[in-house]
């Protein structure tokens, strides 16, 4: 059983928070029709050309969908989504700051010419109030949310590696979206949703907040560690690897001083009884656990800390993470189809029985224009002249 079979998304969408809200959606076996710009479509098409030549972010957000190539600009290009969002269960969208509008897609005249229509606004910062025009992208959104100011070191704050205001909300779209058809079965009214990256942000920011307002202090960065929980972080071995090794209780302390260290006279000091008084001497302590990795490889680290029931890893590299074996003895990587040939992606996290992934293939620019035209009602001589005049593009 494939969830959503049935449900048709019309996704006019580009870079990183729609693509992904919508590729999840296909995942769970919706219909995406992703309207794209004739003129060159999103253009996370050309971000790089690292996959067989496209776009390592467009193929990780965009399979399992259709690519319609649309002029919006055009009143005909217009016409043509309005007749697909007749059809649509729902429309999610993030657009700049005033393009939905002056295309059409505003919400409000939406569900009220479609109440069953589901319609997701994806935006910088959401609704209203003094930034709601602003541009907005990851960095940006990151560095005014302050999550780039809890990363790092205090001389080096730093955006974190993968794009989490864009992936926020992206996921948040995608739960409201399984929200909403949920009530839409129960009401028969659709909904509107707006969601903003720096929301997202903010929301995630939850426990730097809480101790800005009610501590009166900001979080310091302390780069592959935590600020909340000593010790707790990366420490080279005798082998050149980098064992990752942390607490996080009292009781976990105790265990990593005597039977990990060897040193039960840590474990005992009253000077490091409580995560407080660990934190405080961070630096004691990261000392310590640096001599002793030195003397020891990583496998032998590992190995105590399993003994001993304490968390533990390795730093890994991302090409060292594509040959994980908790990926590949899972059978987590499939094959799906792409302009290029097969390109091997990962299933979507949750594992349930009863479900069945839809893997289909990355579209190439206009591949499906004139199939879905057709279903439309467009006709043969339509599409030639919609066509001509530059109102679609179809796959080269």
């Amino acid at each position: 059983m494939q969830p959503l079979a049935g449900v048709l998304v019309v996704a006019v969408e580009q870079a990183v928070a729609a693509p992904v809200c919508t590729r999840h959606l296909g995942d769970l076996g919706a219909r995406v029709i992703k309207v794209e710009n004739r003129g060159g479509g999103d253009f996370a098409r050309g971000y790089d050309d690292v996959v067989h030549g496209m776009a390592a972010h467009f193929v990780w957000a965009n399979r399992n969908k259709e690519s319609l190539a649309l002029d919006l600009k055009r009143p005909e290009g217009r016409e043509i989504l309005a007749r697909l969002l007749a059809k649509a269960d729902v429309l999610v969208q993030n657009l700049a700051p005033g393009a939905a509008a002056r295309l059409g897609l505003d919400s409000a005249e939406l569900r009220e010419r479609h109440p069953r229509l589901i319609t997701v606004d994806i935006s910088g910062y959401g609704r209203g109030g003094p930034y709601a025009l602003a541009r907005a992208y990851d960095l940006l959104v990151q560095a005014e949310a302050g999550s780039c100011a809890i990363t790092g070191t205090p001389e080096d704050p730093a955006k974190p590696g993968i794009p989490i205001a864009d992936i926020g909300a992206g996921m948040y779209a995608l739960t409201s979206v399984l929200t909403a058809l949920y009530v839409r079965e129960r009401t028969g009214k659709g909904a509107s949703v707006s969601v903003g990256l720096f929301d997202a942000v903010a929301e995630w920011m939850g426990f730097a907040l809480n101790q800005a307002r009610y501590g009166g202090f900001d979080v310091r960065p302390n780069g592959l560690s935590s600020p909340m929980v000593s010790p707790y972080g990366a420490y080279p071995t005798a082998d050149g690897q980098t064992l990752v090794l942390g607490t996080t209780n009292d009781r976990e302390w105790q265990r990593l001083a005597a039977r990990v260290l060897g040193r039960p006279d840590l474990a005992e000091d009253p000077r490091y009884a409580t995560n407080s008084d660990r934190v405080a001497r961070r630096a004691e302590l990261d000392e310590v656990i640096t001599s002793w990795a030195s003397g020891v490889t990583l496998a032998e680290a590992r190995c105590l800390a399993e003994e001993a029931g304490l968390g533990h890893a390795r730093l890994n590299t991302p090409t060292e993470v594509v040959a994980h074996p908790q990926l590949s003895e899972r059978n987590r990587w499939r094959e799906v189809d792409s302009p290029e040939g097969p390109v091997t992606v990962l299933l979507p996290p949750p594992e349930c029985d009863d479900w069945d992934w839809r893997l289909d293939a990355v579209p190439a620019l206009g591949e499906h224009s004139e199939p879905i035209l057709r279903e439309l009602g467009y006709g043969s001589d339509e599409l030639e002249r919609l066509r001509v005049e530059g109102v679609i593009g179809e796959k080269a």
